[in-house]
């Protein structure tokens, strides 16, 4: 029987050792790690000799350099986006500008030259190459006026820039290890780093640490092989231009007067009457016409004079107003920008005003790359001439971000949030012009770009009275002064409250034709705004427009800037 059972016996030990060898070998392949590592210019993207990969900040971008007789050149539009937002392309005149707090300098394509104020420099390279559409700058001078560093690795080509200081996270790693794509002992291998490497922590997971080599690779690494996090402080490459500023030592407390005509000049004595405690007034004289930045104005020695005399200093407005010009146009043409300048520095001179108060509105997204240009080259006007430069901005919101307020805080004076119109006249919803919490996110978002001894807040001497057809059909709405807010409420009989969440009293009358309501601003709402001034230690207030207001109001204002 034994010798019977023997041969099945054997061949179920054979089967039960090719079943185990089998799941051996499944467990070997699934808990083993994978040893396949990505070829370096698979890894970087470069397909071609003359490529190299660009790294900023640790992270790797899509966009690649071009590496022209042995030198490394970024496309213009990537230095922008990524290094220095300071070079400007003139699409129109094909030369680069580059701007500084005293003069702007010209760079023509393909050329070792560039023009500045003092005449013609000359490097020992091309700064600026073409290549059809494209235009490429040279790395080396980029650096030259960037707060930079950059290294340059071989094998594959490819440039590892950083343009943020401060504190970083860096870890050590405790023996010889392997990078990987992703967090898993089967990804594929990205890099190898050796005992003792420094690597710059990016994110930390339970069992792999997402990391950045020095030389540009990113990728994880498991936490057993690295050292605790290390706070690092990397230090700034300092190659930044010295902005000075023409700020005052006194709070700010700016009321437009809205000028239409020389005769409005004459008008001067009558707005100031009841005011008390005004430093700065703001007369808007001037606006482009055409598109070649021909400006009109309405400038007067005689009430420059007169606000002297008063103790007032003049920042006069230039406005984007006119029907007859277009702002994409003129803001586009680097002539045209020199044009609007040079009218403005002559009239400043010729009336002798105290600063220049920039109120370009609407500006859309396409257009802003040419209106940040366009303050930059005014605030050199402005600063060489001793001017005030200050900078009027609507609350700041994600469709604004173009305005680049960090851009104006840093080459401006002033940044003024023109804290109203939350609700407008063709808006399709009836509310509050200028809501407490509307004001205060105006000025909290402000801040998180310029430093609140730059920002003065704008609010409003005017409301709105709203009508809301019954059953439907076109809202409509009126401007209304303080004073002509309380006699509407008072001739119509409106049932008014406080909302102390708005900031303000909200009068209501349920009418024959439909359902009427004031947000209403006085001297309570504008009290409750000053609070944000003085608690947030902003550089003062500005107010649309004298006239609307009533004399009890400058008090209240004057109040909050002690």
């Amino acid at each position: 029987m034994k010798k019977k059972y023997l041969p099945v016996l054997m061949v179920i030990g054979l089967i039960v050792l090719v079943l185990a060898a089998g799941v051996i070998t499944m467990m070997v392949r699934r808990y083993s790690p994978s040893n396949k590592k990505m070829g370096s210019n698979e890894y970087f993207q470069l397909s071609g000799e003359d490529e190299a990969a660009l790294i900023v900040d640790n992270v790797l971008e899509e966009e690649k350099l071009k590496i022209i007789d042995g030198r490394y050149y970024v496309d213009e539009t990537v230095v922008g986006k990524y290094i220095n937002g300071r070079f400007y392309w003139d699409e129109n005149q094909k030369v680069m500008l580059y701007t500084l707090p005293n003069e702007e300098f010209q760079i023509a394509p393909d050329t070792q030259e560039y023009q500045t104020s003092q005449g013609t420099q000359s490097v020992g390279y091309v700064i600026l190459k073409s290549e059809g559409e494209s235009y490429y700058l040279d790395m080396e001078f980029v650096k030259a006026y960037t707060d930079m560093e950059y290294t340059v690795y071989e094998e594959p080509a490819r440039a590892v820039i950083w343009t943020q200081w401060g504190e970083t996270q860096m870890v050590t790693a405790n023996k010889d290890s392997k990078i990987r794509q992703k967090g898993g002992i089967k990804s594929v291998i990205v890099d190898e780093v050796a005992e003792g490497d420094r690597l710059y922590l990016q994110e930390e997971m339970e069992n792999w640490s997402k990391v950045a080599t020095e030389d540009g690779y990113t990728g994880y690494i498991q936490k057993e092989d690295i050292s605790a996090p290390e706070a690092v402080v990397k230090e700034s490459a300092n190659v930044q231009p010295e902005y000075t500023s023409l700020q005052r030592d006194h709070k700010i407390n700016l009321a437009w007067h809205q000028v239409t005509n020389t005769e409005g000049n004459a008008s001067l004595a009558d707005v100031l009457a009841g005011t008390q405690g005004l430093n700065t007034i703001s007369p808007t004289w001037f606006s482009v016409v055409d598109n070649s930045g021909t400006i009109s104005s309405l400038a007067s020695v005689d009430y420059v004079n007169q606000a002297h005399g008063m103790g007032l200093e003049v920042w006069a407005l230039i406005d984007n107003f006119s029907t007859t010009a277009d702002t994409s146009v003129f803001l586009a043409d680097t002539q045209a920008r020199a044009n609007i300048i040079n009218q403005l520095t002559t009239q400043a001179d010729a009336v002798g005003l105290d600063g220049i108060n920039l109120d370009f509105e609407t500006i859309s997204e396409e257009q802003g790359p040419d209106y940040v240009q366009f303050i930059r080259e005014l605030s050199i006007a402005c600063r060489n001439k001793g001017l005030v430069f200050s900078i009027d901005n609507p609350v700041p919101m994600p469709y604004t971000q173009h305005y680049d307020r960090e851009e104006q805080g840093i080459v401006a004076d002033y940044v003024i949030v023109m804290g109203y119109d939350e609700h407008y006249a063709s808006d399709t919803e009836a509310g509050s012009v200028a809501s407490l919490e509307f004001v205060k996110n105006g000025i909290e978002d402000t801040l998180e770009e310029v430093p609140a001894s730059k920002v003065i807040n704008a609010i409003p001497f005017y409301t709105r009275v709203w009508i809301e057809p019954y059953g439907g059909g076109n809202l409509t709405s009126e401007v209304l002064g303080m004073d002509g807010c309380t006699n509407y409420i008072a001739e119509k009989g409106m049932d008014t409250y406080w909302d102390e969440v708005l900031g303000q009293t909200v009068a209501t009358l349920e009418g024959d034709d439909g359902l009427y309501t004031i947000w209403v601003e006085d001297e309570q709402s504008i009290a409750e705004k000053m609070k944000l001034v003085q608690e947030n230690q902003l550089a003062g207030v500005a107010e649309w427009k004298l006239g609307f207001e009533r004399d009890s109001i400058w008090p209240v204002i004057s109040q909050y800037l002690q």
